[in-house]
């Protein structure tokens, strides 16, 4: 686990909640995408749990974030919650878990700021048991040129503070070696509600 990286969350924990309000979080498109998590789940980035809310009661889910700050945080809502829910300090891009563990995958606008989203793909596939789900909700490069070319240039300031604003998550879920099986959009196609599975 990079400290720095870990580092640089724990201090974005402090203002994280105030920037994660954005119209951009679309909390109904999450929960009908969470609805479809079963069996044990595995949430990547859980953050100060902002997005624990979208997950219908009754699950068994292990969230996990690189920031101790970030899961402190998240603790309250994490109490909340109506099932099974499990906090874990872990690199996305080097999980502690076992091969085949978990039946789905979330994510939530996480893509976006791991250093190397195919190297943590390919460890979520790693975990996932053979069909396994991969359900996303991410913020990707738009196809449209001037949006590409505006959110290449936010990324210039972004990249900063650890997030991309354009990456070609599609591409990178295929590279991992999941199928796609739908892609909806929550936002033009800039925020994408990604359904994927472990063949």
């Amino acid at each position: 686990m990079s400290i720095s990286i870990a580092g640089l969350w724990d201090l974005r924990a402090h203002f994280y909640d105030f920037c994660e309000g954005s119209v951009l979080r679309r909390g109904p498109h999450k929960a009908a995408l969470f609805r479809e998590a079963v069996g044990r789940v595995l949430f990547l980035a859980v953050g100060t749990g902002l997005d624990i809310k979208h997950f219908p009661p009754g699950r068994d889910i292990v969230g996990i974030d690189i920031s101790s700050e970030m899961l402190r945080r998240a603790e309250p809502r994490r109490r909340q919650y109506r099932g099974n829910f499990e906090l874990l300090q872990a690199d996305a891009q080097n999980l502690c878990l076992p091969d085949g563990s978990f039946h789905s995958a979330v994510t939530s606008c996480t893509m976006c700021s791991v250093p190397d989203p195919v190297r943590a793909l390919k460890e979520v596939y790693r975990v996932l048991k053979p069909g396994g789900r991969l359900l996303m909700f991410e913020h990707v490069r738009s196809r449209n040129a001037i949006l590409g070319l505006a959110l290449d240039a936010m990324t210039l300031w972004t990249r900063i503070g650890g997030t991309e604003m354009n990456r070609d998550t599609i591409r990178n879920v295929l590279t991992a070696g999941f199928r796609i099986q739908r892609v909806e959009s929550a936002y033009l196609d800039i925020v994408l509600a990604i359904r994927a599975e472990k063949p």
